[in-house]
């Protein structure tokens, strides 16, 4: 991590021969943890008569090159942080200045530094004189910020050319068309694989088994290997994030900071590269909704600047994506009384506020009293669940009035191939994504008479409410007189899926279906059994989504967009 850090002394402070004792064994202290480059701030010093010898007023621009984090530089000014204005500054983070050009640039540097405005840089871009030398000449800054924001951009410069060289001399670079290819023939590999292991099976050959064994195990290894190529930080993702930040936050009359954790977390690059639009649209509505203007924030007892936190962490095959912000919250009474108006719901009725929160993903659905270009038309957060959905994840939403709203979003590590729970419904297979499933229980024809025909069964003492697949996919209503519930969680809540019987756990290659089926609700894709046969992947949320929606039962092809 690259950090900035900026050390200024307060005017009312005693003692300024103590200060700057204190200030060389700070500077030392600080120069334990990496590469330090100091150049000392002299814009605030007044005239000799005017000066006060029992007052400071001098600060330091401190670039400090270190693999250390943020408490660790504020370790060092614990002892004098009452007596100083200390700001930290991230410069790179993760590598992100690889791809993050705007450091390069003069103007950018001093407009994140806070010393110029947008519109002071594009006055003065159209003269033909270098910046610097006309930003001084029209007084917007000062010498000393010029040198400063200078400084750091030599300092950035020489990190990403010892970078470069570093990775021309360990790394070699390959097409990413080059890296598809080898997925999807590994892809291939475990479907032959997985028809080989069925083979010797059948045959009973213990020579073959064997070999079907090892082949097993090298083809998981090789599997793993290439995925691990196509993984890349997400932090990549989060760095082109600041500048939309700083710019939307001038637009709207914000004072907001952009806080990133976990960028070291990888994922597959084809998903990086699908969630930028989402996290854009999550970052404009948190801007725009929740951080409120910097005078009403001090009224509310807030701290003018606003914050919107960004993190991410992986948790077994999947990573959790949060996007907080310290805003107004959502209001439960005006999202309900929207809802209403809508005729999302009775009014009359008592939903859990899980459920009022999830329905700012309806189509069209908006508490914005007036439309702007950012906010009040009802199109973006349903926008952002249709590509999250579209990248097999899951997205929800939990808030606090008046403290801050989180959004949650759960992805899979890659899109290639996913661990599934294969299932016969009338004799055709089909795929359950294993993330979504809890367990699975019988269903005996006593137990569904027992409910009167209610889709209801009683799982220890809980009702879990099922959907009959055969009904859905209109293969009729018989079956064995003992089916099996498939038991899934989706947003807390747990749905059931009657299926004739569960095969078992299958390592699923997906394959896209044609442009005829690709936009069928409730299919998500396809994969090559181990005897050639084709089996459809389920899209268990669209299904819930639907039937709940009142869609009525038949073929998903029916329901094509």
């Amino acid at each position: 991590m690259k950090s900035q850090t900026r050390l200024a002394r307060n005017n009312n402070e005693s003692s300024s021969s103590f200060f700057s004792q204190r200030s060389q064994l700070l500077l030392k202290e600080l120069g334990g943890l990496g590469t330090l480059t100091v150049l000392p701030n002299l814009r605030n010093l007044p005239d000799l008569k005017k000066m006060d010898p029992e007052k400071c007023y001098f600060s330091w621009d401190i670039l400090l090159t270190t693999t250390r984090t943020v408490n660790a530089i504020k370790d060092v000014f614990i002892f004098v942080q009452d007596l100083c204005e200390l700001t930290i500054d991230t410069i790179d983070e993760d590598g992100s200045i690889d791809s993050d050009e705007e450091h390069m640039r003069l103007g950018d540097i001093l407009i994140e530094r806070g010393d110029l405005t947008r519109q002071d840089l594009e006055s003065v871009l159209l003269q033909k004189r270098p910046l610097g030398e006309e930003l001084v000449a029209r007084r917007l800054v000062d010498d000393d910020a010029v040198e400063a924001a200078l400084l750091e951009q030599q300092v950035v410069r020489e990190i990403r050319s010892r970078r470069t060289q570093d990775e021309a001399v360990s790394s070699v670079r390959v097409a990413s068309e080059k890296l598809d290819s080898l997925v999807n023939l590994v892809g291939e590999l475990v479907t032959v694989q997985a028809r080989l292991s069925r083979t010797a099976t059948l045959l009973d050959d213990p020579e073959l088994t064997t070999i079907a064994e090892q082949l097993e195990m090298l083809t998981w290894e090789l599997r793993d290997d290439a995925f691990s190529i196509r993984m890349i930080p997400i932090g990549t993702s989060f760095s082109s994030l600041r500048r939309i930040v700083r710019d939307l936050a001038a637009e709207m009359g914000r004072e907001v900071e952009l806080i990133t954790e976990g960028g070291e977390t990888e994922l597959d690059k084809t998903i990086i590269e699908r969630l930028r639009d989402p996290l854009v649209h999550l970052i404009r509505n948190a801007i725009d909704h929740g951080i409120e203007p910097p005078a009403q924030r001090e009224s509310a007892g807030k701290p003018r600047m606003g914050t919107i936190t960004i993190s991410a962490s992986q948790t077994g095959a999947d990573v959790i994506i949060k996007v907080s912000d310290d805003g107004r919250g959502m209001d439960l009474d005006s999202i309900r009384d929207k809802a209403v108006s809508m005729g999302l719901m009775h009014p009359d009725s008592h939903p859990e506020p899980k459920e009022l929160y999830s329905l700012v993903f309806e189509p069209a659905f908006s508490t914005s009293k007036k439309v702007t270009s950012v906010s009040g038309r009802g199109v973006g957060m349903d926008v952002v669940r249709k590509q999250v959905d579209a990248l097999r994840g899951h997205i929800e939403v939990d808030s606090v009035k008046g403290r801050g709203t989180d959004i949650i979003i759960k992805l899979p590590l890659t899109l290639a191939i996913i661990e599934g729970l294969q299932v016969d419904i009338a004799g055709d297979k089909f795929i359950f994504p294993l993330s979504m499933v809890e367990e699975c229980v019988e269903l005996s024809q006593e137990d569904a008479d027992s409910v009167k025909g209610r889709n209801i069964a009683n799982v220890r003492g809980e009702l879990i409410p099922y959907i009959k697949l055969r009904e859905w996919f209109k293969t009729g209503s018989g079956g064995s007189g003992i089916q099996q519930i498939v038991i899934t969680n989706r947003d807390g809540s747990r749905v059931g899926f009657v299926v004739d019987y569960v095969v078992g756990e299958h390592q699923t290659v997906i394959k896209s279906l044609g442009k005829v089926y690709r936009k069928v609700d409730g299919i998500s894709g396809a994969t090559v059994l181990g005897d050639g046969t084709v089996a459809l992947i389920l899209d268990l949320p669209a299904i819930i989504r639907m039937t709940e929606n009142g869609v009525s039962e038949g073929t998903p092809a029916s329901r094509g967009n």
